[in-house]
């Protein structure tokens, strides 16, 4: 018997602490083999990840750049996970580590890795992943690719999350930012677009309803 279409996941699938994007060269340029990877189950490793998420908070691990932005959210993730609880890990890491910033970060940790793949090479700033992360369901892919397709700026992803925590359909509220859900620019190859644009005259149709239907027999079974 068929399953039917499968929804798109909207939460982290991989292990926590396992460097699935920070382990790609092609997203973040660096070796796999220096990804730091933190187990919650280890006691070294948790050590390690209580250190990290201290010099996380501190800005004072390296770079502020998306991947160390990204292994400090693992780290914040791992050492939750091994320590039970928001308030005994930020005890543990010590530092500037509060409640809230450990329970920020390993939510933008715990986002998918579709989005998170955007967060490592610079098309989804760490700051507004915090916001993404904020939402819940399909919600917050649809926050994350209006983010890719319009340029948000982090303090319109902050309004947009707000209004959509506060009970607001995320349509209404990208809306409200001058933005249309599902607007996108694509580029087609002229023999494609000719096709397109002369079914679309010819079944007196809109050329983004053609698209959307093509795309949905195609994706749809995915």
């Amino acid at each position: 018997m068929s399953e039917g279409p499968q929804r798109p996941s909207t939460d982290r699938e991989s292990p926590v602490g396992q460097p699935v994007i920070r382990g790609d060269p092609s997203l973040t340029g660096q070796r796999a083999d220096e990804a730091v990877q933190f187990d919650p189950d280890d006691p070294d490793s948790l050590e390690r990840a209580a250190s990290t998420v201290r010099k996380f908070s501190e800005n004072t691990a390296g770079a502020e750049d998306n991947v160390f932005m990204l292994r400090g959210a693992a780290a914040c993730a791992a050492l939750v996970r091994g320590e039970g609880s928001y308030k005994a890990a930020a005890e543990r890491a010590g530092g500037d580590a509060t409640v809230a910033f450990i329970r920020k970060w390993s939510r933008v940790h715990d986002l998918p890795q579709a989005i998170r793949r955007h967060v490592a090479k610079g098309e989804i700033a760490p700051t507004a992943a915090k916001h993404i992360a904020r939402v819940t369901g399909t919600a917050r892919l649809q926050l994350a690719w209006a983010v890719l397709d319009h340029d948000l700026t982090v303090r319109q992803v902050r309004t947009v999350a707000s209004a959509v925590n506060g009970g607001r359909d995320i349509e209404d509220a990208l809306d409200v930012q001058g933005i249309t859900l599902g607007e996108i620019h694509v580029a087609l190859p002229p023999k494609i677009y000719c096709k397109l644009r002369e079914r679309a005259s010819m079944d007196d149709e809109d050329p983004g309803a053609l698209v959307a239907e093509a795309l949905d027999s195609t994706l749809g079974s995915h």
